[in-house]
Parts: C-alpha cells; structure tokens; sequence
C-alpha cells in the first residue's frame, strides 16, 4: 500500500484518486473548493462523478501541507492554471516525484506541463500520465491502458507498479515529451472532429480528418523531439482515436457544439481551445504547415466560419500522401 497525492478535484483527478484508493492504496485529493472536499469525506460523493461512490480510502483536503509524506502525487488541474498553483504557499515542501497529468500547452510560453514544474522548481523528479481515458469509465473501473513517462528508468518501474490497479494499467516510456505531446495536441483535433460532425459534414469528412491531423501533430511533436513510437502509442494514436470519435470527449462535445450552432461559450474545461492557439505558435516557431490546426485556431477566434475554413481546406494545392 501506498500513500499518493492527487493536485485537482475535477472529474479526472477525482477518477484517478477513486481508482487508486479502489487498488488499496490512501489517498489524499487536493481542492480548492472546502465545501467540496468535506462533502467528499462525509458523503464520499462529488458533482463531477455523480453517479460514483468514492472508495474509503480516498480523503479530501484544502491543504497542500496533507500531501507531504507522499510516494508520488498527481498532478491534475487544468494545464493553463498549473503554474499558478505551482507558486502556491507549501507546494515547495513536497518531497516526492510529481507527475503531470493535465493534457494541454501553456498557452502564454507554449510549454509542456513538466518544462512549467521544471522552471518553477527544477528540484522535484517530475513525470507525466496520459493516454485514453475518460474518468466516468476509469472511476467505475473500466479497465483503462495509460502512459506512465519518465527518464528515470528505475524510478519508472517502482511508480509504474504504486500507480498500477486490477483495472488501469501503466505502460512505461522514457519519452517524457512525447507523452505529453500526444495528450495536448489531439484536443485540437477532437474539436476539429466534433466541429465536422456537428455541421453534418459526414463520417467520411471525420475520417480523412482523425487522419490528416495525426499527420499533422506527428510532425510537429518528432520537430520538438518526441519519438515516433511514442506518437503511435496510447499518449499519441490512442488517445486521438478516443477524442476524435467519442461525445464524452469535453473537446469533441465542445467543437459539435460550434459545428452545430456556432455557440462558443462552455462551462467545462476544454484543453483544446488554447492549445489551439499554442500549436499555431509552435508551428511558426519550428516552421510546419498545419492547415488542419489554423482552420480550428482561426474558427474558434472567429476569423473564418466553419464553411469557409472548410472551402480553405478543400482548396489547398493537391500533394503526395507523406
């Protein structure tokens, strides 16, 4: 049994917390939100998983002092606000590995979730966790396969051990940056699919879509030094095949949304929305043609309207297959 914190009280923060306390294991979940986290301890309940009961083992806190003592902690909130929560009184005293979870890019630096921990505290062993999975299905213990990165190779086999339960499995990567990667850069594609379903442009349209976006995104991601493997793998593919075909995807539900009415506004965290925007930055910085990337980042800041981006895309010059 082991003693693993969770940063982040949402939906897959919680689901991991549930999963990991389920395997035997005490764990102490982190939230902002104090009515929050003593309705967790008194009625093991939370509003992001309604329909689950949270193991005993799970405890709920206010407080990033609870989760010194820790083996490992998750790190879970949203990718744009990591770094502030990185800055917050105590988080300093933490004296354990810290695997990043959340899966998106900093928008205002365009870096991954463990360069941001790196430069605020290039002391801690950091990591990260991607890979397909929806926390209503991870939380009720549907077997989940995700992608534990991390450079320490022994370190790795002991975490990947402590983070592994009856029903969600980690695979081991040394490629830390590709892991990530994977995770961020298929939001955009998700929203580019559910933007494409929702304005009924048909399952042939979404197809040459999930595919011509993997294109992109691998070129980009082995252009920043992520392994092809990597790319191919559950952090990369498997993640985008999920995102890209599944109306439990915040991303895809989202981009339906836009394709559907051209509503805008969401009440949930969409990755995607500005990662969009940081992988057009990164594909100027390294030089890459995106097109698929700067038809969503120029549909979501309302420069073009989903028919026109589409005209855009169909009327690029024709090519070879690569």
């Amino acid at each position: 049994m082991s003693n693993i914190g969770v940063i982040g009280a949402g939906a897959f923060g919680t689901a991991l917390a549930s999963v990991l306390a389920s395997g035997g294991n005490t764990v102490t979940l982190w939230g902002r939100d104090a009515g929050q986290m003593q309705r967790i301890d008194k009625t093991h309940q939370t509003p992001y998983l309604p329909e689950i009961t949270l193991p005993d083992g799970l405890k709920g806190t206010c407080e990033l002092s609870d989760l010194n003592g820790s083996d490992v902690v998750l790190m879970v909130v949203p990718a744009q606000v990591t770094r502030s929560v990185l800055q917050a009184e105590n988080f300093a005293a933490i004296n354990c590995p810290i695997l990043m979870c959340a899966k998106g890019i900093e928008l205002k630096n365009g870096l991954n979730q463990t360069d941001i921990l790196h430069e605020e505290l290039p002391q801690c062993v950091t990591g990260a966790i991607s890979g397909p999975g929806f926390a209503a299905e991870i939380a009720n213990g549907k077997p989940t396969a995700l992608t534990l990165g991390i450079r320490d190779a022994g370190l790795g086999i002991e975490l990947q051990k402590i983070l592994s339960t009856p029903t969600m499995r980690m695979y081991l990567s040394d490629d830390v940056k590709g892991v990530q990667l994977g995770g961020a850069l298929k939001n955009v594609y998700a929203i580019a699919c559910g933007i494409v379903r929702g304005a009924g442009l048909g399952e042939s349209a979404q197809a040459a879509l999930l595919t011509r976006g993997f294109a992109e995104f691998t070129t980009l991601a082995a252009k920043m030094g992520a392994k092809p493997e990597t790319l191919s793998g559950l952090s990369g593919f498997g993640d985008l095949v999920l995102s890209c075909t599944s109306p439990q995807s915040r991303n895809y539900s989202f981009g339906y949304q836009v394709g559907t009415i051209a509503d805008f506004g969401q009440t949930k965290t969409v990755e995607g929305i500005a990662s969009a925007l940081a992988v057009g930055a990164l594909a100027d910085q390294y030089k890459i043609e995106m097109p698929i990337c700067a038809a969503v980042s120029a549909v979501l800041q309302k420069k073009l309207s989903v028919k026109d981006a589409l005209r855009q895309l169909m009327s690029r010059p024709l090519k070879r297959e690569v």
